[in-house]
């Protein structure tokens, strides 16, 4: 592929410096410097790559050369201030390009934003979104994963997890940033795999934490939409304990159905199982016994190891647990209303907070 040309004047009066100094042995003045800095700035912002623009300085000294009066006995002063002015340049070059990535980044920061908390017209949002690799007029899911630290867009995990999933999918539309210590995951709602490695290589970056999947909608708000539904499944999983590494919202709708209305679900809480304050030790042992017998498909002895007791002790607990509240665990009828109860419980925090 034929390599872009550079333009001359981004070597304006760099023959005549090397003229003067091969005359006078001197070196470059500070506003010689400060214009090859501002070439370079220059050259930067139109998109010239450094290594070729250091060749054309070169191609020049050595064009130059021949024609250079008294260099004998001057070499060392001009190689010096072919350095100095080939530095100056790259500084100035290399100025620019981190001005440039500071705006782009925080153009990136601020089209993140408005993205996930859905700020900023919608149409200027899509066209926006070009930008950073996204088709807003397609579906889209988000997945977010936290770990036992806080994270940033700069942060080693981040990095390690953004070139795991460019490794393996290359450019797929995918976004990944990072909000409120948090890893953010944006891709196309019917590129599903995308989603689970990335919540695999996080698991891996963090050593542990949880990734929540939102599920896939259609526009700007769609986005938005996901991204409240990944922190929710992760509100829920903190308020349920959960142990699950991965969450998807698709699988969790229930617990919003339960909890809409807040009112009939602490009167069900309280009416089946204020009972359980009247034991020895009030309520929360044989909540959670309850819970660990629910958790473990109904299967007494799984309940018992799960709670480090004898079958026995357990089979007590539940029977105990019937004279309180009229229910048995063991009958279907009472076990889907003790089951409900128990899950308005963990989402109320019941019996720690009063409803």
């Amino acid at each position: 592929m034929a390599q872009r040309e550079i333009p001359e004047h981004y070597l304006d009066e760099y023959g005549h410096i090397l003229a003067e100094v091969s005359s006078t042995g001197r070196r470059l003045t500070r506003d010689e410097l400060e214009s090859r800095r501002s070439l370079g700035e220059q050259a930067a912002e139109d998109g010239h790559g450094l290594r070729a623009l250091v060749r054309a300085h070169l191609a020049a000294t050595r064009a130059a050369l021949p024609n250079l009066p008294k260099i004998t006995g001057r070499v060392d002063s001009v190689l010096a201030a072919v350095e100095q002015a080939v530095d100056a340049f790259a500084e100035g070059h290399e100025r620019a390009q981190r001005l440039a990535v500071r705006q782009e980044e925080a153009a990136r920061r601020e089209f993140i934003d408005d993205l996930l908390y859905g700020r900023s017209d919608l149409g200027r949002l899509a066209e926006r979104a070009k930008h950073f690799g996204l088709l807003l007029s397609q579906a889209h899911a988000v997945a977010v994963a936290e770990g036992p630290a806080a994270y940033d867009d700069t942060d080693p995990v981040t990095r390690r997890v953004e070139r795991a999933l460019i490794s393996r999918f290359g450019d797929r539309r995918i976004l990944l940033t990072t909000k409120e210590g948090r890893l953010v995951c944006v891709a196309p709602g019917d590129q599903a795999d995308v989603l689970t490695h990335f919540a695999q290589q996080a698991y891996a970056a963090v050593g542990g934490g949880r990734t929540a999947i939102g599920r896939s909608h259609s526009g700007a708000g769609g986005v938005v939409h996901s991204y409240e539904e990944a922190l929710s499944a992760l509100d829920l999983a903190e308020r349920m304990n959960l142990c699950d590494a991965l969450l998807r919202a698709a699988d969790l709708l229930v617990f919003p159905v339960l909890t809409r209305d807040r009112q009939a679900m602490s009167d069900l809480v309280s009416s089946t199982l204020g009972p359980l304050r009247q034991a020895r030790g009030g309520a929360e042992p044989l909540l959670e016994t309850l819970t660990a017998y629910f958790d473990s498909g109904c299967v007494s002895a799984e309940a018992a190891r799960r709670l480090s007791l004898s079958v026995r002790a357990l089979t007590y607990r539940l029977h105990r647990i019937h004279q309180l509240t009229g229910s048995d665990p063991a009958e279907p009828m009472h076990r889907y209303t003790l089951q409900t109860a128990v899950i308005g419980a963990r989402l109320l925090d019941w019996p720690g907070n009063e409803i």
